[in-house]
C-alpha cells in the first residue's frame, strides 16, 4: 500500500521533534556541600626560648673559665671566677671601721656612766637646801645628755660600717658569674687574664646563654588566615635537617599586630625540644591549618569544564543539560571547591564535556 508523500513527510518530522530523541547516557553526582580544612605551607624561624649576653657584675680580672661553647649548664650553675684584690682591701677596710666605731661606743658608754653617776649625786645633794649651788646641777644633766648623745652617735657609726662591711662582700659575691637559667652556652668571649666589667648588650659579655629546652617558631600567618588563629592549637612542621620527619607545636603567643609591608601577623608556637633534636635559627615550613568560614561546595574535578571562555559544570535539569558557570576553589584530594549558583543536592555530570551543548536530552544511568 502507498503512503502519500505529505503524510510521510508529517511522520518523519514528529519522529525527529525534540521530545522524542533518546537522550545522551550520563553519569551525574550530587553536589557536596562541606566544612573545608585545608593547610597552607608557611616558613617559620625557630628561636631560642630565652637568650641572654652574660656581663660580669663587678670590674675585676677572670680568673678562671669553668664552661665553654656547647657547654649544658643549670640555672645557679658556676660559669667563671674574678678577682678584684681592690675589693678584698675596701671589705677590710669596712671591717676595721666597726672595730673603731665599737671602741668608740664603748668609751662613749663609760663615760656616759661617769657623769650619770655624778648627776645622781649631784641630785641627792641638792635634796639639802644650799648644799650645791642650782646651776651644778643643771651643768650636770646636760653633760648627761651629750653623753648619751655620744653613744649613740657610736652606734650610728657601727651600723654605717656594718653596711659597708655588707656591700663590699656583696661585691665580692659578683665575682662569681653564674647561669641565670639552664640551657646551652652558644658564645664564650674571655679567657682568663682579660679585664672584664659591666656592660649592655654583647659587647664586653662574657658567654651568651640559649634556653632551648623549650623553643620559639615564629611563623607570619597572612591577613586573610589570621581570624582561624585560636591558642593552644597543635600545628605540624618539618625542618630541612630532618627530611620525612613531623615535629609539632603549640600556638602560644599572638602578635595582634599586622606587619604594613607584608599584611601577616607573627604568631609564636612553644615547642618542646628535650633531646635538643631542633636548634635556633632552623627555618621549618610549617603545614598552617585553615579552616573555612562557612561550608563548601564540592565536585569531582571531572566534573568541571573549563574553555576560552568560561569554566562551567553541567547539571542535569529535568532530563536536560544544563551549564552553570562556576569559579574553582581549592582542591580537596579527587574533589574541587566551587562557587555559583549550586545547592548541596544537584545532580551534576561526574565528567563534563562541552561536547554535550546546554539544552541537550540526558539518560541518567
Amino acid at each position: 500500500m502507498c503512503r502519500s508523500p505529505l503524510k510521510y513527510v508529517l511522520m518523519l518530522t514528529a519522529a525527529l521533534a525534540p521530545g522524542s530523541l533518546p537522550g545522551q547516557a550520563v553519569e551525574v553526582v550530587a553536589v557536596r556541600s562541606e566544612k573545608v580544612q585545608r593547610t597552607l605551607l608557611l616558613p617559620g624561624e625557630i628561636q631560642p626560648f630565652q637568650k641572654v649576653a652574660i656581663h660580669a657584675r663587678a670590674n675585676g680580672y677572670v680568673e678562671r673559665v669553668l664552661v665553654d661553647r656547647g657547654s649544658a649548664v643549670r640555672e645557679g650553675q658556676l660559669l667563671a671566677t674574678l678577682t678584684a684584690p681592690e675589693l678584698a682591701a675596701g671589705t677590710a677596710e669596712a671591717e676595721s671601721k666597726i672595730g673603731i666605731a665599737e671602741a668608740a661606743k664603748a668609751e662613749a658608754e663609760a663615760r656616759l656612766a661617769g657623769v650619770e653617776a655624778t648627776y645622781e649625786r649631784l641630785k641627792t645633794a641638792s635634796a639639802t637646801p644650799g648644799a650645791i649651788a642650782g646651776n651644778e646641777l643643771v651643768q650636770a644633766q646636760r653633760t648627761v645628755e651629750a653623753a648619751r648623745a655620744s653613744v649613740r652617735a657610736a652606734e650610728s657609726s657601727i651600723r654605717s660600717a656594718q653596711a659597708a662591711v655588707a656591700t663590699t662582700k656583696q661585691s665580692e659575691a659578683w665575682l662569681q658569674v653564674t647561669a641565670p637559667f639552664s640551657g646551652i652556652v652558644t658564645q664564650r668571649f674571655v679567657h682568663p687574664g682579660a679585664l672584664v666589667g659591666p656592660g649592655n648588650g654583647s659587647a664586653g659579655s662574657l658567654f651568651e646563654l640559649e634556653q632551648i629546652s623549650t623553643l620559639r617558631l615564629i611563623v607570619a600567618v597572612p591577613e586573610t588566615e589570621i581570624a582561624a588563629v585560636r591558642t593552644g592549637a597543635s600545628v605540624e612542621f618539618r625542618v630541612p635537617a630532618y627530611p620525612g620527619r613531623k615535629f609539632t607545636g603549640r600556638v602560644a603567643r599572638i602578635d595582634r599586630s599586622l606587619d604594613p609591608k607584608t599584611r601577616t601577623m607573627a604568631v609564636e608556637l612553644d615547642v618542646l625540644n628535650r633531646n635538643n633534636t631542633l636548634s635556633p635559627g632552623m627555618y621549618p615550613e610549617v603545614s598552617w591549618p585553615v579552616g573555612a568560614a562557612g561550608e563548601s561546595l564540592l565536585v569531582p574535578a571531572t566534573s568541571v569544564v573549563t574553555t576560552t571562555e568560561r569554566t562551567f559544570v553541567i547539571r542535569a535539569n529535568s532530563g536536560r543539560a544544563e551549564w552553570v558557570n562556576v569559579k574553582k576553589g581549592q582542591p580537596e584530594g579527587d574533589q574541587v571547591q566551587v562557587m555559583g549558583p549550586l545547592q548541596a543536592g544537584d545532580k551534576v555530570l561526574r565528567r563534563g564535556s562541552d561536547e554535550i551543548r546546554d539544552g541537550t536530552a540526558l539518560q541518567i544511568k
